[in-house]
């Protein structure tokens, strides 16, 4: 369990000097067609359905490589 604590932080930490660095690195992230934005005076909707979906089949392909 310890390794797998120390092996998500250094995802965190990785994740978070790319984003220092290049801070424009993920700009795409949440802005892809088919996800669903409803913007109204102060109300703001916001459903990241293929974000989501592109996330989690980046994911599962990155820990199937793993695994195997």
């Amino acid at each position: 369990m310890g390794k797998v604590f120390i092996t998500i932080g250094l995802i965190v930490v990785v994740i978070g000097v790319i984003l220092t660095v290049f801070p424009n690195a993920l700009s795409w992230f949440g802005k892809l067609p088919g996800d669903i934005r409803y913007e109204s005076g102060n109300t703001r909707v916001y459903f990241p359905i293929v974000t989501m979906i592109v996330v989690s089949i980046v994911l599962s392909l990155l820990l199937n490589i793993f695994r195997r």
